[in-house]
Order: C-alpha cells, then structure tokens, then sequence
C-alpha cells in the first residue's frame, strides 16, 4: 500500500499555492519562485507518488513545469473531475485549504495519467493561438455593434476593425514564422500542410495545443480531443452514441476543418457522403468527418507518411 504522505493535491491561487498531502499536512506559500524552489527541495527529500493540481487558465504552469523539469510525477487535471469526485465524496465545504486536501484524495483515488507538459516553445505557440482568438470574437463584437451604431458610431467602429484585421494578420505572420522555424515542427507542418482543407491556424491548433498528435493511438487521441462516441445504454434502452469532453479549441479547430474538407478533400467528401448515404444525420456525419480527419493526421505524424487520398486507416492504430 502506497504511503498516504505521497499523494500531494495544490490549489494554485494568483497570490498564494496552497499544498496538502494525503495524511492530513497542509502548507500555503507563496506564489514565488523561491517558494517553489523550497517545496521542490521538500518534495525531493520524501519523492511523492503523484501531485495533483487543477488547471486554472496558466496560474499552474510555472508550478507544473518546475516539477516536471525535476522529474516530479505532476498531472494537470480537469476542474470538472476534481469537483465531481468530491461530490461524490459529500465534501461541499470549500476552501482553498479543503480544494487542496480533495486534490490530494483524488490523485489517490483515482490516479490520473501523468503526462508530458508542453515546452517553452509549445506554451508560447498556445499563447500566440490564445491571443489570435481574443482579436477575432472582439472584431465579431466590433462588426456586431457597427450593424446597430448610431450617426456618430461607425467611423470608431471602422477604425477599430481596420485595426484588429492588421494585429490578426501580424499574428497569422508570427505564428507562421513559429512553426517554420522549429526543425521538429517544420517536419510536422510540411507534413499536415498537405492535407486538403488544412490551413495554417488548423496546424498550428493542432500542434500547439494536442502536442500528443503521432504519439497516441487512434482511439486514445480521438478520446483526449472529444471526437470518440460514447454508450448511453442502460437496461433495455439503446441510446444513441454522444461525444463529451476532450479539448474544445481543438475540436472547433477540426470542424473548421472538415467544412473546408468538404469542398477541397475527396477523402472526407467521399466519407461524408457514404455516411449520409446510409442515413446517417449531416450532425454525426460532420462529427465522425472530424474523426477520421485526426486519425489520418495522428497516422501521418506517428509514421511520418505523406498525405495520400488513398491512406489506408487500418494502419492508423
């Protein structure tokens, strides 16, 4: 039986990290670089079986990325599994202390699988897709209000657009600059590049925010990203097959995707229209488009293959 002081849980909060091992110690630092380096030399001294930590929109990375570079076994997890657990669990007090207790009791419980964190170079490829997103839904918004502006509005609005096109088109640069200027990337770029219907933002997504792409099998990569159907059956009832979960960046990046698919791709024209032969409803044939989309890019990077219309999926395993 594991020691129970080898589970760690932490609550990482802007000002403050508050850790809590399993047998009942508790301890809050401060959200600083020596405060990180002294719980490292801590965390050496009696190695833990698994730290578990929430992620809360980067305030963890700095933290993650310190144990991982010292060999420490970290998992980032899903706030909404944390908070089911202690549900389940009866624990609805809260507080930052308590957060970090369940996180400690959920890494026991459940041990959830320890994975590679991104690099330096990953994370700053994500921040650069992040940042590309923000400009895009504020010209949505800006071309929103323009459709209802006043007299006195739309020369602001105008200006305001003009301006959010130029840094979307600076950012498109830059992002491309990124993927070409790292040898590992630019193999796996020149290699989705060939792709139909797979734009530059659709292979930088992929790239910087699944970087597990060519390293899973294809039920696993299509379960990390949301596009794998799960069973709703239960006694006599059959009900339809749902997808859930998975990264939704992602996802809406594949969609994207096979929309543009279905005018330039024969694979996924072709796929699509053999399912809604077979009655399929446009929704789950779009859906399983995705699907077979990704598993033709997992197969492409794990065996570095080129791109074929004829690309057998029996070997994308």
């Amino acid at each position: 039986m594991s020691n129970p002081d080898s589970f760690v849980g932490v609550d990482v909060a802007k000002a403050w990290m508050d850790v809590a091992w399993l047998g009942g110690q508790t301890l809050r630092l401060d959200h600083t670089p020596e405060a990180i380096a002294g719980l490292l030399e801590q965390l050496r001294a009696q190695p833990p079986v698994l730290v578990v930590m929430e992620a809360t929109g980067g305030l963890e990375t700095e933290l993650a990325s310190a144990l991982a570079a010292a060999g420490m076994p970290v998992a980032v997890v899903n706030p909404r599994q944390v908070r089911d657990y202690a549900k389940a669990c009866g624990r609805l007090a809260k507080t930052d202390r308590i957060d970090a207790q369940v996180r400690a009791a959920f890494a026991c419980a459940i041990r959830p699988q320890v994975r590679a964190l991104p690099d330096q170079h990953t994370r700053a490829l994500g921040d650069l897709l992040a940042r590309r997103r923000q400009l895009v839904e504020m010209r949505v918004q800006e071309k929103l209000r323009l459709q209802q502006a006043s007299s006195v509005q739309p020369a602001s609005l105008r200006e305001h657009i003009e301006w959010l096109d130029e840094r979307i088109g600076r950012l498109d640069i830059d992002l491309t600059h990124a993927l070409r200027s790292s040898p590992a990337w630019r193999d796996k770029d020149d290699l989705l590049k060939a792709i139909p219907g797979v734009g530059s933002l659709t292979r930088a997504t992929m790239l910087a925010l699944l970087p597990e792409l060519g390293s899973l099998s294809r039920r696993q990569i299509a379960a990390l990203v949301g596009v794998a159907p799960f069973n709703r059956d239960s006694g006599q009832h059959q009900g339809g097959r749902v997808i859930w979960g998975g990264r939704a960046q992602v996802r809406r990046t594949l969609y994207m995707a096979v929309v543009a698919g279905l005018r330039c791709n024969p694979v996924v024209r072709g796929f699509y229209d053999h399912l809604r032969g077979q009655g399929k409803p446009a929704k789950v044939a779009i859906t399983a488009c995705m699907r077979k989309l990704l598993t033709i890019m997992n197969a492409m990077l794990k065996h570095h293959s080129p791109w074929t219309p004829g690309l057998d999926m029996q070997h994308s395993c």
